[in-house]
């Protein structure tokens, strides 16, 4: 989809069956068997990358990701940490390699935002395929599967419009 990024649902005035250009929203869906394991990440990857993969391990929206996409989520980590360590800067008259950290390269940045945009990591991203994911429903969803007399001790670990309750 091309354009601004799409209104969240709620946001939306009008929910119509069929698209401004009249196309059908209905999507084939392919059927796969079993679950898809996410490879475990590189424990020695910069904090950023590790702290990327993770991220995406505890996202509601793995579930809709193929051992492909992990495999391109996994390169970029790779990628990415490389970028963000120590990185040949020179090598002195004796020989020595000097190394040092240097920032990102804007081109690098660049690669890296495309690739996340394939990857859905973003809520923009997400909402311009129609896919959303409302953490509050979650909560709503806990909140009723307490029984009773849990539930009115629930406040004081679940966090409520900003503040305890």
């Amino acid at each position: 989809m091309t354009g601004p990024v799409p209104k969240r649902s709620e946001e939306r005035r009008r929910r119509n069956a069929r698209t401004e250009a009249g196309a059908s929203t209905e999507v084939e869906k392919l059927e796969a068997p079993g679950s898809v394991d996410a490879p475990e990440p590189d424990e020695d990857w910069h904090p950023i990358a590790l702290g990327l993969y993770r991220s995406v391990e505890d996202s509601a929206f793995r579930r809709f990701y193929e051992p492909s996409d992990w495999m391109v989520l996994f390169l970029t980590c790779e990628s990415l940490s490389r970028d963000l360590g120590e990185q040949v800067v020179g090598i002195t008259e004796q020989g020595d390699v000097v190394r040092d950290t240097i920032p990102l390269k804007g081109a690098s940045l660049t690669a890296y935002s495309r690739v996340f945009a394939s990857l859905l990591l973003t809520d923009g991203d997400r909402r311009k395929l129609r896919l959303e994911i409302d953490r509050r429903d979650a909560l709503e969803a806990l909140e009723k599967a307490l029984p009773d007399v849990v539930k009115d001790r629930a406040d004081i670990f679940l966090i409520k419009g900003g503040a305890a309750g």
